[in-house]
């Protein structure tokens, strides 16, 4: 794991210098090496920084360059599969004469025998890499299947430039620090920037699964998917029955598990009492020659501690278990380095939780396995769920379905959940929980129009984001593209379809990889082997759901490992009381980041709807928590990146370097 970044520019004096500031703009992602290589005749440099996972000796430094000299390489992830890569090259007598065991250099031989998208499509990984060929005179960038790595480039005046994160890019004395407002407006929508755009106009991120080219000149091609899930989608379906699917999955995450534990440093998992994590624990401990170390969460309020359960599952694996308790207090102080970590606005609240558990598994190992990536492969949001039901209860309404929503928008959201309250001993205990009226109009608004409509009602937090932000409009997205194109499947698979391909590499992944890089921590994710995904792409959707509920191949897996009884409960979000704390510690906070004053005079926002939204949060009518973390994630990261302006006296926006998050 690793970061990288680079830029053609045939203007700087000192390019070197340049790169060096790129790179340690990203310390944190790699803190045990550096390297720069410049190619002065065309303005080329790359620069890395290294986190020494695999052959931890000189022989894996980078800028690497390739046995014929045709190639240099950064690549920042892991070649899962580079030991039989390396027995292949041998066998076809392409093999160099190997300078170490990195799966960097694997991965050059590769290059040179098969192309870059051939090498990337036998290649099993994560990985986000920069390779200049010399011959062409060519840079590409590609990006792994489902986006675990993150890559953005872009053109800045003169300059062309790409790096890990935003930060190495701010590093650039010319990099154009302009907001775009479309990207922000969509932004408020989905609480964070979707792919392929960034917060900043003409800087975007390279799509997972593609190469991008570009030329001696700084120009860009477009994106070539050397992988694409609707290609995958066309294949033969599995025809087999459960028995036989539940024996593939298991050899197949099975192997997965096995290839990702491969590591030179500490390795251990995140482990939350949760189907996923429980999988791929029990799937380590059954490779393990010693037991797997394992790190839990905790928090003094008992609505969000989960660490019971994980702590049952550890005791039943046998795992080498960690587990922290955190405070309020302990918790809110991650809130100021939140617009570091991210580096662009983003506003999951389980940010936050996401960050300690990676601190505190940091503190002991140097990678940690997680479970991401089983809920849009196996149905496990409660999302497919809801929209089964919505689409039943469609249905048995018929011609009825107007008059029914026109109810239901009669009252307003308070008068509901007074005449809910009140019919409380005859209405299950959802109906009639505080804001309950605020589920009512959210039926209202799934009942209402088409199928796509409600996924979009879904997954929305601000449904006109247009109207908050000043000269801002929504335009076209990759979810909107998607939507418009759907390929007959059911809506279930659709909502999966479109989460795999926006939501996990927007938000999900994104979360995870910031939060662990921030503390120099690889995270690695079994369950996105892409032949795990493949698999999981080819199952009829009765494997997926099925009695009620999401997952069922995976729960079916998981007992023949851990018992139901530890791990079958209701799905539940690594979340925090952001609602309560609004109110109470965070409001001073807030309120200075939402004061009227301050909105009109930065010039982002209208105030109105956010000025409305708060005083009814702050009166406890509604809870607006999520709508208004969206606004103050914005206003803390465009304050951040004020701050370091003045702090460096520049035009621009380079982030300090000096600010790593092990203080936290």
């Amino acid at each position: 794991m690793c970061g990288i970044a680079g830029f053609i520019d045939r203007t700087l004096r000192d390019p070197e210098g340049v790169a060096a500031a790129m790179a340690t703009a990203i310390l944190h992602r790699g803190p045990d090496d550096s390297g720069c290589w410049v190619q002065r005749e065309v303005g080329l440099a790359m620069a890395f920084r290294r986190l020494s996972i695999v052959d931890l000796s000189a022989a894996g430094h980078q800028p690497m360059a390739s046995a014929s000299g045709r190639y240099q390489l950064t690549f920042n992830g892991e070649i899962y599969n580079h030991a039989a890569l390396r027995a292949e090259l041998e066998q076809r007598g392409a093999a160099p004469a190997w300078r170490g065991h990195s799966d960097t250099e694997v991965l050059l031989a590769a290059v040179e025998l098969w192309g870059l998208a051939g090498a990337l499509t036998k290649a099993v990984g994560m990985f986000a890499l920069a390779l200049w060929d010399g011959e062409q005179r060519r840079l590409s960038l590609a990006r792994d299947r489902a986006g675990e790595k993150p890559l953005y480039y872009g053109r800045t005046g003169s300059a062309f430039l790409y790096g890990s994160e935003l930060k190495a890019l701010r590093a650039h004395p010319r990099f154009g620090a302009e907001v775009d407002r479309g990207a922000l407006a969509l932004y408020l929508r989905h609480n964070y920037v979707p792919e392929p755009l960034s917060i900043y106009r003409g800087i975007q991120r390279v799509p997972p699964g593609t190469v991008v080219e570009i030329d001696q000149y700084g120009q860009a091609a477009a994106p070539v998917a050397f992988w694409s899930l609707t290609e995958v989608l066309a294949r033969s379906p599995f025809t087999q029955g459960d028995a036989a699917a539940l024996d593939t999955l298991e050899r197949l995450l099975g192997e997965a598990v096995g290839l990702q534990m491969v590591a030179d440093v500490p390795l251990g998992a995140f482990l939350s009492g949760g189907i996923d994590s429980s999988l791929i624990v029990a799937l380590m401990q059954q490779r393990a020659t010693r037991p797997v170390r394992t790190f839990t969460i905790g928090f003094t309020e008992p609505d969000y501690d989960e660490s019971a359960h994980a702590r049952a599952v550890a005791r039943h694996l046998g795992t080498e278990h960690t587990e922290l308790v955190v405070t309020p207090t302990e918790a809110m102080a991650v809130i100021p380095h939140l617009a570091t970590i991210y580096d662009e606005p983003f506003a999951d609240s389980s940010q936050i939780p996401t960050y300690l558990v990676s601190q505190l598994a940091r503190r002991h190992v140097t990678v940690s396995l997680s479970g991401d990536g089983g809920d849009e492969l196996f149905g496990g949001y409660n999302r497919y769920l809801w929209a089964q039901r919505v689409a039943q209860a469609r249905g048995l309404l018929g011609p009825l379905r107007t008059s029914t929503v026109r109810l239901m928008r009669s009252l307003s959201p308070q008068q509901w959940t007074g005449i809910l309250t009140k019919s409380r001993p005859l209405l299950p205990r959802a109906l009639w929980q505080a804001q309950a009226g605020d589920k009512v109009h959210r039926l209202a608004d799934l009942l209402d129009g088409s199928t796509s409509d409600m996924y979009r009602s879904l997954v929305s937090h601000w449904p006109s984001p247009q109207q908050l932000v000043v000269d801002g409009h929504e335009p076209a997205s990759l979810l909107s593209e998607l939507m418009q194109r759907r390929g007959g499947r059911r809506f279930q698979e659709d909502m999966m379809f479109w989460d795999f391909l926006t939501y996990l590499p927007g938000d999900i992944l994104t979360k995870v990889d910031r939060a662990g890089m921030a503390v120099s921590l690889e995270t690695r994710m079994p369950i996105l082997d892409h032949r795990v995904v493949e698999f999981a792409w080819s199952l009829p959707l009765t494997m997926r759901l099925r009695g009620g509920s999401g997952k069922w191949l995976l729960k079916e897996l998981l007992s023949r490992h851990v018992p139901r009884r530890l791990t079958d409960r209701p799905k539940t979000g690594f979340g925090v009381p952001l609602d309560g704390w609004l109110r109470g510690p965070l409001r001073e906070w807030a309120e200075s980041l939402l004061a009227e004053g301050r909105l009109c005079r930065e010039g982002f926002f209208n105030p109105a709807p956010i000025r409305h939204k708060w005083l009814e949060h702050q009166s406890g009518r509604r809870n607006w928590a999520y709508w208004l973390w969206d606004v103050l994630m914005f206003q803390s990261w465009h304050e951040e990146q004020a701050e370091a302006r003045s702090r460096s006296g520049a035009t621009t926006e380079p982030v300090s370097a000096s600010r790593l998050y092990g203080a936290v």
